[in-house]
């Protein structure tokens, strides 16, 4: 009987432990997704094309201010080359919930001189239903050792 009781305690420690696990790698790996998420929208400014950064940008669509500053970042920081993300700093730590956070992004394409702009993330859902990262809008050009503004 004590055998018994002690591998259902040993088992149950299994499962817990391996439940814990999952939900935090799925926790850990939402940085992962955020740099995804910028990388794509990056190398879709570096090409100059504005649609795909705006398919990339949340309600950017319907919003005239977020297509202006779209098409004015694709026509100013179009560059020839391969997108190299140099630096990013997530918009969020570690977090079990949704937040809102400003990204700072430091990226080169080809041999051209950095870029340095702030992208502000929207991270949704929590551990058990799944996270989402929404990219909500990206600022214009800072200058390299520049932090990103409270609101740009």
């Amino acid at each position: 009987m004590r055998r018994a009781r002690l591998l259902l305690l040993i088992a149950l420690g299994v499962v817990l432990f391996v439940a814990v696990s999952g939900l935090l790698a799925r926790v850990l790996s939402l940085d992962g997704a955020e740099r995804s998420a910028i990388t794509g929208l990056i190398q879709a400014e570096a090409r100059g094309d504005a649609h795909a950064m705006s398919a990339r940008i949340q309600d950017c669509g319907g919003n005239s201010a977020c297509q202006a500053r779209v098409a004015a970042n694709a026509a100013a920081l179009r560059r020839p080359g391969t997108v190299a993300i140099l630096q990013l700093n997530p918009s969020a730590g570690f977090s079990l919930g949704s937040t809102v956070g400003t990204a700072r992004v430091a990226w080169r394409a080809g041999a051209a001189l950095p870029i340095v702009q702030c992208v502000r993330v929207r991270r949704t859902g929590n551990a058990l239903s799944g996270q989402h990262i929404e990219l909500q809008e990206i600022s214009v050009r800072i200058p390299t050792g520049a932090d990103c503004p409270a609101r740009y």
